[in-house]
């Protein structure tokens, strides 16, 4: 399995922007498919974007639509979560997950994951 940790998030007001980063190890990355999820207290965990080996294509959220992007960059096993327009209710922890294959979106569908980074929404 490949190993993933993310970074980036923090504390950001209504409306402003952070971009997380998910960098991976031990594998090839460029066999996995990628998905940011994210769960708030008290929620189940909830799908938020994905992306294919290549790039392209992407799927998001309706969420998500419109204020966040994913992208990757094979060259440095790194996939990103542009994320603008911040919300309060987009206060979560985000988590990066991996799938060899095609792209899901579904959690259980994921067989590696990362520890997670806090992303809290003040308004």
């Amino acid at each position: 399995q490949v190993q993933l940790v993310e970074s980036g998030g923090g504390l950001v007001q209504a409306g402003g922007s952070l971009r997380l980063s998910c960098e991976a190890s031990g594998r090839t990355f460029s066999m996995y498919a990628m998905a940011w999820f994210r769960q708030a207290p008290g929620k189940e965990r909830e799908f938020v974007a994905t992306i294919s080996r290549g790039g392209n294509p992407t799927y998001y959220a309706d969420s998500a639509k419109g204020r966040f992007t994913i992208s990757r960059d094979n060259a440095k096993n790194t996939v990103y979560l542009q994320m603008n327009s911040l919300k309060p209710d987009d206060t979560a922890v985000y988590y990066c997950a991996a799938r060899e294959g095609v792209y899901r979106t579904t959690a259980p569908e994921y067989s590696s994951w990362g520890q997670g980074t806090q992303v809290t929404v003040a308004s």
